[in-house]
């Protein structure tokens, strides 16, 4: 877990005026440097993590900035440029008139050993967006997992370098980012341009980009990860909340759009007409959120968390940092819904959930051995104007095992695209007759496709036994608790009446209340039993 670090701070200072240079090698503290600030008019300052200090009294002439500008490489149309064969970038700020008033002289660092908190998500091959403010260490990651991926893993890795701030200025790139070759970019406008070109022309099987911030360039991002290349890259915001609300930003993560639900489809889910949904799958497999240099959060399942967030239910990153004595900590996250056990509802009255009641099997009864009967685990699914791969796709995400067959006799269930509905095709009309259920889809999208299946394993209780009796179980200690009623999810007819049989073991009452397939049962207290319709 050792860092090294290199700054070549000598180069930096040889650049500076001799009378802010001198006051600077003064400071005790001068390794943490972060930046040195030149403004006309302005004292010299330089900037260290938590405290600033004044180099010298007097104002910052012309003069003092053209000796730094006549010492370091030429500024490009983003006002940056660097020293060669080192990572410091110098940027202007500049008149009406295009003089500079300005600079910013950056220190960069190469620290060797920065990426020991995710390396084990580098050597994955999973696309990784790095995420944080500016100055908390995105660049300086990125630049060591170029290195390692390129002399550790012995992958072809290029680096897309905008600002020359990854590799540093000059022809010949630092040291810092190993075997790894670097294409410098004329001007940021075309940046998305060189990151296709790369692809294109350089085979690579990493791309490293440094500061994706514009529509052009997440569109490129995404082409390069559907052509099969890793790709890690960082962009600015705190969090994946951030990136959602972004709409330039947000394809990276899956894109963002508004669906319009039926009625029906609205009451079930307990939600207005209008819902967002992520549009397609997401660029980066993975988000890191980068918090100090030494702690960051990392979201492993970038599509199942935005499904998470976008349907209300609060997710918990996995939490990695060093601590003191420079130990590599861990601290899981949450679990996602969607797989897997379903969390627990909470009372109205909100607080903790009340206590689930033993376990007894509902067929059984206590005492004897529970086995669960057989269920249907499987669906024969009819598509029609919907894409064969990307259903695969989603039931292999859900472990739900589905069948495409194509003729409507040998179909459990129908899904069909919202435009062919309406043109009424004969298949469809054969279905209908047929009395097999009919499901239209709004989009031939992932989520939409995925969204449909979880609705099938719902409704023909394809969700496992587990799953359908703790729901019950919950419900059940809820009202024992003093909640008047619980409105369970809808299932088979089975499920139903395994759930009446708990419900009926627990001296609570029950009943089943509405239309296939969105039939359901509904607990609640002997008391209440008079009042219920």
């Amino acid at each position: 877990m050792q860092k090294v670090i290199t700054d070549d701070l000598d180069a930096l200072l040889a650049a500076l005026p001799p009378r802010v240079a001198e006051p600077l090698r003064q400071q005790p503290d001068l390794a943490a440097l972060l930046e040195v600030v030149l403004d006309l008019g302005r004292p010299p300052e330089a900037r260290f993590p938590g405290h600033e200090v004044t180099l010298d009294e007097h104002e910052v002439s012309r003069e003092d900035l053209l000796h730094v500008i006549e010492r370091v490489g030429t500024f490009g149309e983003d006002n940056r440029a660097g020293i060669e064969r080192t990572l410091h970038r110098f940027s202007a700020l500049r008149n009406r008139k295009g003089d500079p008033v300005g600079l910013t002289c950056r220190v960069g660092r190469a620290v060797f050993g920065t990426i020991k908190i995710i390396e084990d998500l580098v050597q994955s091959g999973k696309s990784i967006l790095l995420l944080g403010p500016p100055g908390v260490g995105k660049t300086t990651m990125l630049r060591e997992v170029a290195r390692v991926l390129a002399d550790d893993f012995h992958k072809r890795v290029v680096v897309v370098d905008t600002s020359n701030e990854i590799a540093g200025d000059g022809d010949i790139p630092h040291p810092a980012i190993g075997r790894a070759r670097r294409m410098q970019v004329p001007k940021p406008s075309l940046q998305h341009a060189v990151m296709i070109e790369a692809v294109e022309n350089h085979m690579p099987e990493v791309i490293v980009i440094d500061e994706i911030g514009t529509e052009l360039e997440a569109t490129a991002a995404r082409t390069i990860a559907e052509r099969g290349v890793q790709l890690v890259g960082t962009a600015h915001g705190n969090t994946l909340e951030n990136l959602m609300l972004n709409p330039t930003l947000s394809d990276l993560i899956g894109g963002i759009q508004t669906v319009t639900l039926g009625d029906e489809e609205a009451r079930r889910r307990g939600t207005q007409k209008s819902i967002l949904e992520r549009k397609a799958p997401p660029t980066f497999d993975m988000v890191v959120e980068i918090q100090d240099f030494d702690r960051v959060a990392i979201h492993p399942q970038v599509d199942r968390v935005v499904d998470a967030l976008l349907r209300g239910v609060p997710v918990t990153a996995e939490k990695r940092w060093l601590d003191g004595a420079g130990e590599f900590q861990v601290e899981r996250g949450s679990p996602l819904p969607g797989r897997g056990r379903r969390a627990p509802r909470t009372s109205r009255g909100g607080g903790e959930p009340a206590a689930p009641p033993e376990r007894v099997s509902a067929v059984t009864g206590p005492g004897r051995a529970e086995q669960e009967p057989a269920v249907p685990t499987s669906v024969r699914v009819l598509l029609h104007g919907l894409s064969r791969s990307r259903l695969e796709q989603a039931a292999e995400e859900l472990h739900l095992p589905v069948e495409a067959v194509e003729s409507p006799g040998d179909a459990d269930v129908v899904l069909v695209l919202k435009s062919a509905y309406r043109r009424q095709p004969p298949v469809l009309k054969a279905a209908q007759a047929a009395g097999i259920p009919v499901y239209v889809l709004r989009s031939n999208t992932p989520t939409q496709l995925a969204q449909a299946l979880e609705d099938l394993r719902e409704s023909r209780g394809l969700a496992s036994f587990d799953t359908a009796l703790e729901e019950a179980e919950t419900a059940i200690a809820q009202v024992k608790a003093g909640q008047e009623a619980v409105e369970l999810r809808p299932q088979n007819s089975y499920v139903r009446r395994l759930q009446h049989q708990l419900a009926e073991h627990h001296d609570v009452a029950s009943r089943s209340l509405g239309r296939e397939p969105f039939r359901r049962v509904k607990v609640f207290s002997s008391g209440a039993l008079g009042r219920e319709p």
